[in-house]
């Protein structure tokens, strides 16, 4: 006969070994989904563009967007982080990235919006390199699971000009 203990032992160890393999399988069933997400950013207006005092570009722009990311909701997904950036060239480095705004969407029913904001982060180059640059807008998520690891893309929107002159 077995004593109490051995046998809340064995109960113990088959149980966590049970959660363990259903985990993994969650984890796993992830692979089979193929999302298509969609989105689009259009830059209403440019608020001003201003040359810093100590010589920083700034600016402060009205972005429409536009995204319906339900097809990245699985029963695995606990919520998606979200966030547009904006992407240019400089002389210094071959890319810059500045986070213009972010959200947590929670469920699958906030996945589809739309949402006219201003950048909810300064955009801000450090030095005078903004003036006339092209750039692009990137919509970026993170897709956070129940259990598993993360996924991370991105849908990158080009042919984006700031002005040329500061306002």
């Amino acid at each position: 006969m077995h004593s109490f203990g051995y046998r809340a032992n064995a109960l113990l160890t088959f149980a966590l070994t049970i959660l363990a393999l259903m985990c993994a399988i969650a984890s796993f069933s992830d692979n089979f989904n193929f999302p298509s997400p969609s989105a689009q950013i259009q830059i209403v207006k440019f608020n001003w563009f201003q040359k810093q005092v100590h010589g920083n570009d700034e600016v402060s722009l009205t972005m429409n967007i536009t995204a319906d990311l339900q097809s990245l909701f699985t029963w695995n997904t606990k919520q998606l982080f979200i966030f547009v950036a904006a992407e240019y060239e400089t002389p210094q480095n071959s890319l810059n990235q500045v986070s213009l705004w972010d959200a947590l969407i929670p469920t699958k029913e906030h996945a589809k919006f739309w949402i006219q904001t201003a950048n909810k982060y300064r955009f801000i180059d450090q030095g005078s390199n903004l003036r006339g640059k092209e750039f692009n807008l990137t919509l970026h998520w993170h897709v956070m699971p129940k259990t598993g690891k993360m996924f991370a893309d991105k849908l990158v929107m080009s042919g984006f000009r700031l002005p040329e002159e500061h306002r």
